[in-house]
């Protein structure tokens, strides 16, 4: 089972095609979801790389060989599928590899209403079931179930235009680079009918990615889109990722915006529909999240890092809104799922509502110097985070806790080590009330962890 337990990660499969991830895995990880999930029908889509198509037409015979009817949605961003598993109420594959290169692909999987399948529900189960399957023959009954084709893309725009209001907005000049990925697809769409003049970089569905990888975090990948919005004197600029379920905003001057502030943003916006609801932030994001979710009579809720902490903490608390720091919003109107497109709309909603540009509108938003994640490279990450704690324990006001790697706070200052899951690395953000506060942090830290 060697081949399965290196695809099969914590929330989804990820692999190189062919080499680690093919049609014939494809095929038995189809069979093994319907038997798993006892699925009678189940909803599919795919992105744009080449390998997406065929893996997912393998994926659908090998459940219609369970006896389980099909929808093929085709063509889609991330968010679109669960939009399909949420409305349809059954349970979903996205064949998608996000941001990654384009040798790779791989499956996100949910349950009907677009519940996440992670390794300890479910997933697990799948991978080894499909491991059987692949070492004893797939068997089953060819075609005993149907694949119905089916497009989604109208019913998923016209959804999310029906929880933000753009109808009272200002004109915007709108730059959207969609890094040749789904948003290139879903963008034109969303769009129609908006008072939006868009200008679109990359529309062109292409899973080579030749003009940048579709990965906003990294800003190399951003410059084209920072260029195009000072150039065209653009309101805004977006970023999404490959499977158009992350978004990256750009202000007016062309400045990369934090998550945080959008995380803020959205916050106000769900708060003053919901008030006294609880709103979800990861510990990465910035302390001015929580404290402007409280000053609006919200409940704020800090979790890990990931998506699956954020779920599961949505679905306990009832949140209204999730937001982490990697651009993933989640919203309980949209299944509890996250949403890229979703947040582009807030944003413009937020932005076309009233006259002063994003930076200024932002500004309330973004209150500390945060450092951004930096990552140091180490032999024995358990004994680099107890030097760093050594460093700080003992200062007078400085508390310490644990919930995610580990998180020293300060009077006006904090910072997060976490070690990476799958590399020799701990991943460092720091924030202080101001950048000299908060360079001295990050430095002192990074000496720590390098001596």
């Amino acid at each position: 089972m060697g081949d399965l337990t290196k695809i099969f990660k914590a929330y989804d499969v990820r692999g190189v095609v062919p080499g680690e991830f093919d049609e014939r895995i494809a095929e038995a990880v189809g069979a093994a979801f319907a038997e798993v999930t006892q699925a009678r029908s189940l909803v599919i889509a795919h992105d744009m790389r080449a390998s997406s198509g065929p893996l997912a037409a393998a994926f659908a015979r090998g459940a219609t060989s369970r006896g389980a009817d099909v929808v093929n949605a085709g063509l889609g961003s991330t968010d679109m599928l669960y939009y399909a598993s949420g409305s349809l109420g059954l349970p979903g594959v996205m064949f998608t590899a996000s941001h990654n290169p384009a040798r790779y692909n791989g499956m996100k999987m949910c349950r009907a209403g677009a519940v996440p399948i992670g390794s300890e529900t479910g997933l697990g189960e799948i991978r080894d079931r499909a491991a059987e399957l692949l070492e004893s023959g797939l068997g089953g009954t060819p075609g005993a179930g149907t694949v119905t084709e089916r497009d989604l893309l109208a019913g998923y725009a016209a959804h999310l235009k029906t929880l933000v209001d753009l109808s009272g907005v200002r004109p915007l000049k709108v730059v959207v680079d969609a890094g040749n990925g789904m948003g290139g697809y879903t963008v034109p769409e969303v769009f129609a009918g908006l008072p939006v003049e868009l200008t679109p970089l990359y529309f062109e569905l292409d899973g080579s990615f030749p003009n940048h990888e579709a990965n906003p975090l990294e800003p190399a990948n951003l410059v084209d889109l920072q260029k195009a919005v000072v150039d065209r004197g653009a309101d805004v600029g977006i970023a999404f990722d490959g499977d158009a379920d992350r978004c990256w905003v750009i202000d007016e001057r062309g400045e990369s915006v934090s998550p945080s502030a959008i995380t803020a943003l959205v916050a106000v916006r769900e708060l003053a529909r919901h008030p006294g609801a609880t709103i979800i932030h990861n510990l990465i994001t910035s302390r001015g999240v929580p404290e402007i979710v409280r000053e609006h009579g919200g409940v704020p809720v800090r979790t890990r890092v990931g998506h699956s902490f954020i779920k599961a903490e949505m679905a306990h608390t009832g949140a209204v809104f999730g937001g982490e720091h990697s651009a993933h919003y989640y919203f309980r109107d949209f299944w509890f799922a996250d949403s890229g497109m979703l947040a582009a709309l807030h944003v413009l909603a937020a932005l076309g509502g009233q006259d002063r540009p994003l930076s200024e509108l932002l500004g309330r938003y973004s209150r500390y110097a945060a450092s951004g994640e930096i990552n140091s490279e180490v032999a024995d990450q358990a004994a680099a985070m107890e030097t760093v704690r050594g460093a700080f324990a003992g200062r007078e006001g400085v508390t310490f806790d644990e919930l995610d790697g580990l998180t020293v706070n300060g009077h006006d200052w904090w910072f997060n080590l976490r070690p990476s899951n799958t590399e020799p690395l701990l991943r460092l953000n720091a924030e202080a009330a101001d950048e000299e506060k908060m360079a001295a942090v990050r430095d002192e830290v990074l000496a720590a962890l390098r001596s």
